[in-house]
């Protein structure tokens, strides 16, 4: 899915203008970039959170030449999902309610 296809799905579900679904995508999207570049982090209950991650500094190598190159320490985003998410993307909807009440306990017909 990209960043368009987003924006339409937010523009049909909530039944917005496609710019007013741009905005709305373009602005929690902001709200991420600025966060993590502040150093906090963000945390979606049942999605995920995101964060930053410090990599040290080390020595790589030009692919073409072959040369050692110093490579900078430098923050990288980093997202972790939620168990919820895992769980659905691995068994489906299914998995989040039981699809039969237990003997007894339905509504009494």
């Amino acid at each position: 899915m990209t960043k368009a296809d987003l924006i339409e799905e937010v523009s049909r579900l909530a039944e917005l203008t496609r710019k007013d679904s741009e905005i709305i995508v373009e602005t929690i999207f902001d709200s991420v970039v600025r966060s993590l570049r502040s150093g906090d982090k963000i945390e979606i209950r049942g999605f995920g959170s995101f964060r930053t991650r410090q990599r040290k500094p080390r020595v790589g190598r030009n692919p073409k030449t072959g040369a050692r190159v110093e490579v900078p320490a430098k923050k990288i985003p980093y997202f972790k999902p939620s168990k919820e998410l895992k769980d659905v993307i691995n068994h489906g909807k299914a998995e989040e309610a039981p699809a039969t009440a237990p003997a007894g306990e339905g509504p009494a017909s």
